[in-house]
């Protein structure tokens, strides 16, 4: 008997899942989660002006990018739900199995331990924002999960089998999912890319449809690395001449000095340009002939474009 039919034998569950794996667009374009395998126990403070963020974790750890596809494939499940026109709550049940099998993990000992600490995890895990859900805030803290069970059954060799987990969104998430509906479909390679590709991924597919661009430094701060500029200048530079590569969008680097060099007429200049000049340009790839020129993509909302960026801006290889 499989994990999908045990936990029938309990009452249904919400999986297997259906349709294609979606998220809502306020945790693609920001960051909330830890991007690294070791524990931290608080990310830095994000505040671009207009948007703030602070995540806090206890002694689990804050949440990482890996517990976060928890958390996408449950607002996938609620998609599911609503597609098919049924009442949806924030309590939502499902198979591990169909969760390894959405998300291409290998199911075993390890993968259930996992799983168990990432329920942890998004449990504790402590967030403030002012970002508004469903046309409401919170002032207060939340943490991703109300509450989580792990249902199991006790084999007749006296171990713990897995049969179902049950969770509980909290209230400021399933806003996000029922209310808002701002669901972004994923590329299902999402879950195979490391993680600050993953962040890449997530604020290219949250950005106009035809390309945008931002400035270096801010687009760090949106991803959440702590890598210095100029490690991050060259990771990006990896994904903009091929070497790696986003699922259906591409990367441009954009050195802004050059660019109004051309303009004026003037020889390349010397020297090197600042890292915090430096622009990144992200466009689809899926359909390349509807893409915008770079000049007329647009700045994404917290950026302030410089004067001089108005006129036409050339795409340049990566340096």
């Amino acid at each position: 008997m499989d994990e999908q039919q045990q936990a029938f034998q309990f009452g249904p569950t919400d999986s297997p899942l259906v349709g294609k794996v979606k998220g809502d667009r306020n945790t693609m374009r920001f960051n909330f989660f830890s991007l690294r395998r070791e524990k931290e126990t608080e990310l830095p403070r994000y505040d671009d002006g207009k948007t703030w963020i602070e995540v806090v974790g206890t002694k689990h750890g804050v949440a990482s990018i890996w517990d976060k596809e928890l958390l996408v494939y449950s607002a996938s499940l609620l998609a599911d739900k609503m597609n098919r026109g049924e009442k949806l709550q924030p309590r939502i049940t499902f198979t591990a199995h169909d969760f390894f099998l959405t998300t291409g993990s290998t199911p075993g000992g390890s993968a259930y331990e996992r799983l168990e600490e990432s329920l942890a995890r998004l449990k504790s895990t402590f967030i403030r924002t002012n970002i508004e859900t469903g046309g409401e805030g919170e002032d207060r803290g939340f943490g991703w999960l109300d509450e989580y069970k792990i249902l199991y059954r006790r084999g007749k060799d006296g171990q713990k089998h897995m049969r179902a987990v049950e969770l509980t969104l909290c209230a400021w998430l399933f806003r996000a999912i029922v209310q808002d509906k701002h669901f972004l479909t994923y590329s299902p390679k999402y879950f195979e890319l490391p993680p600050v590709a993953k962040r890449l991924y997530e604020i290219a597919r949250s950005g106009p449809p035809g390309g945008f661009r931002m400035n270096l430094s801010k687009l760090r701060n949106r991803v959440g690395t702590t890598q210095d500029l100029r490690r991050f200048k060259a990771e990006l530079a990896a994904y903009s001449t091929h070497k790696r590569s986003l699922p259906d969008y591409g990367i441009a680097l954009i050195d802004p000095r050059l660019r109004r060099a051309l303009d004026k007429g003037f020889p390349k200049p010397t020297g090197q340009t600042p890292l915090k000049a430096w622009m990144v340009a992200f466009y689809p790839t899926t359909n390349i002939n509807n893409v915008q020129p770079l000049e007329s993509m647009p700045m994404l909302e917290e950026d302030e474009p410089d004067p001089a960026e108005a006129s036409e801006t050339p795409l340049l290889p990566a340096a």
